[in-house]
Formats: structure tokens, sequence, C-alpha cells
């Protein structure tokens, strides 16, 4: 399990973790989520929120707030998983956030 914190306007690469699963439990702040295979679905995740992402699934999650932090408790089902990381550079300009 990990803490994460996306600073406001913040956002990650988008990628996939080929080999495991994650599980999202929102804290605090409002982020969003694009995903799918050309991260066509979009999700607003809120304090509160479980969202959960299957593995092999691209993401791109990001933090549309300019004021405000968004914190969340991650676990996925791969102890390593850093491992399994694939960026996908080629979904960057679907969505700049």
């Amino acid at each position: 399990m990990q803490l994460l914190t996306i600073p406001p306007g913040g956002r990650a690469f988008a990628h996939k973790h080929t080999t495991h699963e994650t599980a999202i439990y929102a804290l605090s702040g409002v982020s969003h989520v694009w995903h799918g295979e050309q991260l066509e679905h979009h999700s607003i995740v809120q304090p509160g929120d479980f969202f959960y992402i299957p593995a092999d699934v691209p993401h791109l999650p990001y933090n549309p707030s300019r004021t405000e932090s968004v914190t969340a408790i991650i676990a996925r089902t791969d102890p390593n998983e850093q491992e399994s990381v694939v960026l996908l550079p080629e979904l960057e300009g679907l969505h700049p956030a």
C-alpha cells in the first residue's frame, strides 16, 4: 500500500500495470482519471470513493484543481508493482489534462 498525493494541476503519464490490479481509496480532493485502451473513458473520483483499475488497462490520473491536492491510498496485487509499469507516450496527446 502507498499514500499517493497529486499536487494541484498535477498529473501522471499515461501508463498501465501489465501484471497487477490497482485499488484506490480517495481520501481528499477530487481527481479525474482517463482510462481504457485509448483512454476513452473518464471517471471522477471524490473523497470516500473506491476506484478499481484492472491489470493491463491504460490510465491517466490527474488533478484539475488549482488549489487543492488529491490524496488517496493505493493498494496493488504485486509487491514489486513498479517493475510492471509500462509508459504509453502514444496516448499522451489524447487528453492533455
